[in-house]
């Protein structure tokens, strides 16, 4: 398990229109990135263009790499996305590459009613696949979702009739946070 950089678990949550919320996201970030600055920064975009509601990673994946950010080493895109089949062998990968990586889990997520729309980070790894009942290796030292749908009930089906409208604009936040965040380190 992965030591926390802060005393308690931080959980920060924002609706994707919320300016404020997402600026504390953002703040909260780059503090993390900063105390790791030593560490390769990875960000592992979890998810499959197969799924609309699961492709918030590869999709915000695609996005960060299209912006080519010195620093920002950015896996799970697209053309190369990061899901369950592959996900332990992209992890092995990523720790013979990297030195001690620092890895921030980025991943969709089902939720209630209410919380769909919101951005969340989390000071812990993330589990993915857990909306679904999948037995999959924690990722990350912390981790930011994005709430697309409905959790509950038939969540492959939910995740397969998720709105694309949601998933990008979600996306389109998620990589604006990352880009800026990574664009203004020291």
């Amino acid at each position: 398990m992965a030591l926390s950089l802060f005393r308690e678990n931080i959980h920060l949550r924002a609706h994707y229109e919320d300016r404020d919320g997402l600026l504390k996201i953002q703040t909260k970030l780059r503090q993390h990135l900063i105390l790791s600055s030593n560490r390769p920064a990875v960000v592992l975009c979890i998810g499959t263009d197969r799924s609309t509601g699961d492709s918030l990673g590869p999709l915000t994946g695609t996005k960060l790499s299209q912006r080519h950010i010195s620093g920002l080493n950015v896996l799970g895109t697209l053309d190369h996305p990061i899901h369950a089949e592959n996900l332990v062998e992209t992890l092995a990968k990523v720790n013979d590459i990297y030195c001690n990586p620092y890895i921030i889990a980025l991943d969709a997520c089902l939720g209630r009613l209410d919380s769909i729309g919101y951005i969340t980070l989390e000071e812990r790894p993330l589990k993915p696949g857990s909306a679904v009942k999948k037995k999959l290796p924690e990722v990350g030292e912390i981790h930011l979702t994005g709430i697309v749908n409905l959790n509950g009930f038939m969540e492959y089906m939910v995740l397969q009739n998720t709105r694309l409208n949601i998933v990008w604009k979600l996306s389109d936040i998620l990589s604006s946070i990352l880009a800026n965040t990574f664009l203004s380190l020291p």
